[in-house]
């Protein structure tokens, strides 16, 4: 298996993924075969899956990169910034920055579009979420600076921020203006970050 870190993996996995992505909001995503996606690549099958380990990855390629800048977020914030205001500022700069993960880029409704019109595709969205969850929840178990409850404050988190995102990607389908979305998608994430923190702030105080 190549290594999906060095230089030459990770443009074959790039063109993999750019080479899907055009077939999938061409076509559809469940009418694209893994073999035509590699034989429009110029790879084999068996590459296409040891850079992927499922069809529905070659269009959410950035899910890795989703759980790195988790990670980070995390591990290089202050010390004295709580994990969900660290986690709050960098959703916020996100969304400033109209970066392709806020779901606030340009041009980015025929791959929502994609992504609506496929069960497997809504599937693997919601075990994404599940995955996330699971780095957030690790990542505050490890951190010596942590004292609240891991796995809820995972859950919670990644509940605040789904739900913001879902309405945002119907106000980007409905054709609203992207100013207006973008507006909104600050306010609700500032809304559901503070609700969050205040909920969770009084109940590490109550338990400690």
């Amino acid at each position: 298996m190549p290594n999906r870190g060095d230089r030459g993996g990770a443009q074959t996995r790039a063109r993999i993924a750019s080479v899907a992505t055009q077939l999938f909001l061409e076509r559809g995503f469940d009418d694209v075969t893994i073999n035509e996606v590699a034989a429009a690549a110029g790879v084999s099958k068996v590459t296409v899956f040891a850079h992927f380990d499922r069809k529905e990855d070659l269009l959410f390629d950035r899910f890795p990169e989703a759980l790195d800048t988790v990670r980070t977020v995390l591990r290089e914030r202050a010390d004295d910034l709580d994990p969900v205001e660290a986690m709050r500022r960098a959703a916020l700069a996100l969304a400033t920055e109209r970066h392709v993960l806020s779901g606030l880029g340009e041009g980015v409704e025929p791959f929502l579009r994609t992504v609506m019109a496929s069960p497997a595709l809504i599937a693997r969205l919601r075990l994404f979420a599940s995955e996330m969850e699971e780095t957030l929840a690790a990542e505050l178990d490890a951190d010596t600076r942590f004292s609240g409850d891991s796995t809820l404050t995972a859950a919670l988190l990644v509940a605040a921020y789904r739900t913001v995102a879902v309405d945002t990607v119907k106000r980007r389908l409905a054709g609203a203006d992207l100013d207006e979305v973008g507006a909104a998608h600050r306010r609700r994430l500032t809304l559901a970050f503070d609700t969050l923190a205040g909920g969770l702030n009084r109940a590490w105080r109550a338990g400690s």
